[in-house]
């Protein structure tokens, strides 16, 4: 008889963790989509501030840590970034625009991959690039700050 009652309560605290899980499963997947979406919105962001050239914004948007990669494969901190950004002039000629964004998430980290365009003119000559992009976010003292982030040339 002891027997029996161990097994029903194994049973039921099975059942239990099971439904407990299950119950949890929904409160992740929104979580994960509040980050999702929040990430996406920091990407549109970034390109937004570095279009008008708002240093400021930028800095509230990258981590002081941030290794960034240029296309051309050269490395940047966070102020050397930011010291181009401050030189540089805004112009209603430069844009810098995502084309596509898809965020994964990883607990309190996201990695967002995509496709931005470049337009504008340099040394008076029209130019449009399209560069493929890597970013790392975390999310820290509630929240979203870039880590790291590169960008690849797309030459076809």
């Amino acid at each position: 008889m002891a027997n029996k009652l161990t097994t029903r309560c194994r049973v039921k605290l099975v059942c239990v963790l099971a439904l407990a899980g299950a119950l949890a499963i929904p409160v992740l997947a929104q979580d994960n989509k509040d980050g999702e979406s929040k990430v996406i919105a920091m990407e549109k962001a970034w390109n937004q501030a570095y279009k008008s050239r708002d240093g400021t914004a930028l800095g509230g948007i990258l981590h002081d840590s941030i290794v960034l990669v240029n296309d051309d494969g050269s490395q940047e901190s966070k102020s050397g970034f930011l010291t181009g950004v401050n030189r540089a002039k805004p112009s209603s000629d430069q844009q810098a625009d995502p084309e596509s964004i898809k965020v994964r998430m990883f607990g309190n980290v996201a990695i967002a991959t995509g496709v931005f365009r470049e337009s504008g003119f340099e040394s008076g000559k029209a130019f449009v690039r399209r560069n493929r992009f890597v970013d790392t976010w975390i999310r820290t003292g509630g929240s979203w700050k870039c880590v790291a982030a590169s960008a690849t040339p797309i030459l076809h």
